[in-house]
């Protein structure tokens, strides 16, 4: 009963809201006066909206956009055009705006009727972090431009004009003519050339019939500018190795940096390279342009935020008219910043490849970059890694025994290098000399072990190059890193420490506990071999704090570097602490080095040039400072 109770009460409730509703409709009913007022109203405003419409279409302004649907049969619309465009109206009445599709087995290209250049590349066999297909160009990242004058005082710029497309097939070549028309047999080209397995293009800017429409008095200028998209995990290591880099002057080679904002300029050049880490875009002339202008922005302020672009980068480059025609033979790169892809070309593209400079770069190019191709052809990149940095560790093994035989020399030598200092007390230069012809007597001098260490300098800096320059490793993976050209990750953390990151790795960890373990091995042996020297800084002390800020600072710097380069330095320290302990435990024998150097003591041993005027320099210093307290 009560259930019934309610359902009538909600039919009344629903039947008094309708009646209410019906009566202020019926209350507020217009009256025919007003009826009549209102359609008058109604009809003064259709009117007004009519004639407005006609005054916009009488005095509206024609610009590249509205090129993409006039007709030549539209007078009116012609007029306008020649008005804007001179010349050029024939091309931009008779193209409307689309795009041409054109693919390769690597490249898939479109190119715009509106600018006549390439809208988009996409590279067919490579996905981005998130596995997203790699885009060097897409929605209006790019810009290709020719800014030339006209014979009738106008200034026109090709990226606003439209282009008439043609696409025809010459056995495995594409071509893809755009013409921008001034008729039918007069007109600016670009003539671009695609080939199947091939990342460049053959291009061509030229024209016909142009003479008397371009002004040859004034400059003709080729920009491009193009906005990188990210395409790593790590925007800002990423970005640490996407800048400019052009040739110019018969082979030499330059590049823009990593600041904010940079600009340069080069004359004779031969290409430009907008290099992304492991991707670039470049435009190569077969014959230098005279003078070319670059800059770059870098577009990551906060990686948080900034997650599209990593910089905006830009070249203007002078063409020049032959007989008031263009005719410019060029080539266009899209693809992988692969080093042997990059130097089968033979153009000297390879210089794009950040591998290091002089000894540096020829280690990687003639060392490790074969070594590690080898390695990788028959092994797990993860594996070839190990090999490889085995096979350094074997080969630099002397060196590590010459640094370790030093340092076991002078340990030895210790309790007469402290009786020299306390006979000599007073006089520091005595001391020091007495010292130093003692070492040199025994072979053991300092710099016998600081040398050795020199010698890994130059294969440390140039496996710091390689390692994030090496295409190979990008998204392959390895135990439990998914990508060896970036960083592996174990946790993610809630925030972010600055100089660290918001996730953490694992291989830098166990990077830095190897290299504090080798450290504390070899520093340990070298805070007892090498006392304090009066007037010296304290190396024991110096050496100690070196043995814990390292760790710290490979902890935090290679955090967000590619896991590649931390599994070397990991196995690397593990092999170099096995070798140390090696040696220690069951090469050196101290009775026969003590015995050896007791021998060398024995034999007369003429003073270098170097040691004699260290020497020489020591007792001048000493004078000096006796004269000094004198005059006190």
């Amino acid at each position: 009963m009560e259930e019934k109770k309610i359902d009538l009460n909600s039919v009344i409730g629903f039947v008094l809201i309708f009646g209410i509703m019906i009566f202020w409709l019926w209350q507020n009913q217009p009256t025919p006066e007003e009826l009549e007022a209102q359609e008058k109203a109604k009809q003064e405003q259709i009117e007004a909206e009519k004639k407005a419409k006609e005054s916009l279409d009488e005095t509206k302004v024609t610009t590249a956009e509205d090129f993409a649907t006039p007709t030549v049969s539209d007078s009116l619309k012609l007029i306008n055009l020649q008005n804007k465009l001179g010349a050029f109206a024939y091309s931009a009445a008779k193209v409307s705006d689309g795009e041409t599709v054109v693919e390769s087995d690597l490249l898939a290209l479109k190119f715009s009727n509106k600018g006549g250049y390439l809208s988009e590349v996409k590279l067919k066999n490579f996905v981005n972090f998130d596995s997203v297909p790699i885009y060097l160009i897409k929605d209006n990242n790019a810009v290709f431009n020719i800014n030339f004058g006209t014979t009738d005082s106008r200034i026109l710029n090709t990226k606003d004009l439209y282009f008439e497309p043609t696409v025809t097939k010459n056995g495995d070549v594409t071509v893809v003519s755009m013409k921008l028309k001034v008729s039918e047999s007069k007109f600016l080209e670009y003539r671009y050339e695609i080939k199947e397995g091939d990342y460049m293009m053959d291009f061509t800017v030229r024209s016909q019939g142009l003479s008397d429409v371009i002004n040859s008095s004034q400059a003709v200028n080729l920009d491009w500018n193009l906005k990188t998209y990210r395409h790593a995990k790590s925007i800002s290591y990423e970005n640490r190795y996407t800048e400019v880099v052009f040739e110019y002057e018969d082979g030499k080679d330059d590049y823009l940096g990593q600041q904010e904002n940079t600009e340069d300029t080069a004359e004779d050049v031969t290409y430009v390279a907008f290099k992304q880490h492991f991707f670039t875009s470049i435009l190569l002339a077969d014959s230098p342009f005279k003078t070319g202008k670059f800059t770059s922005q870098n577009l990551v302020q906060d990686e948080a935020v900034d997650t599209v672009y990593t910089k905006a980068f830009s070249a203007s480059l002078p063409l020049e008219l032959s007989g008031g025609e263009l005719n410019k033979s060029m080539d266009w790169y899209f693809g992988p910043s692969d080093y042997k892809i990059l130097h089968s070309y033979g153009r000297n593209l390879d210089e794009i490849v950040p591998l290091g400079w002089g000894i540096f770069g020829w280690i990687n190019r003639y060392l490790f970059i074969p070594l590690f191709a080898f390695l990788g052809s028959f092994l797990p990149y993860g594996i070839a890694i190990i090999v490889m940095t085995i096979l350094i560790k074997l080969l630099l093994s002397f060196v590590q025994y010459k640094q370790f035989l030093s340092q076991a020399k002078l340990k030895i030598l210790k309790p007469e290098l402290d009786a020299i200092r306390e006979k000599h007390k007073n006089n520091k230069v005595k001391a020091q000399q007495e010292t130093l012809a003692l070492q040199t007597k025994a072979g053991a001098s300092p710099m016998a072990g600081c040398m050795p260490a020199l010698i890994q300098l130059p294969v440390f800096y140039a496996l710091f190059q390689f390692f994030p320059s090496a295409f190979d490793l990008r998204q392959k993976s390895f135990l439990w890193v998914e990508d060896l050209s970036s960083y592996d990750t174990i946790a993610e953390l809630p925030f972010h420490i600055p100089f660290y990151g918001d996730h953490v790795s694992l291989f830098p960890i166990l990077a830095s506990v190897a290299i504090f373990f080798y450290m504390r091995l070899t520093t340990g042996q070298n805070m007892q071999s090498q006392p304090q020297q009066e007037g010296m800084p304290d190396m024991a002390k110096m050496m100690k704090y070196m043995m814990y800020f390292s760790p710290i600072m490979m902890l935090f710097f290679f955090n967000n570097y590619a896991s590649g380069l931390s599994l070397y330095y990991f196995i690397s320290n593990l092999i170099s602490i096995g070798i140390i302990l090696v040696i220690k435990n069951y090469i050196l024998d101290e009775d026969k080095i003590h015995a050896q150097i007791q021998e060398n003591k024995k034999k007369p041993k003429k003073q270098g040039r170097f040691q004699k005027k260290m020497a020489e320099m020591m007792e001048q210093a000493e004078k000096q400072k006796q004269a000094q307290q004198k005059r006190k």
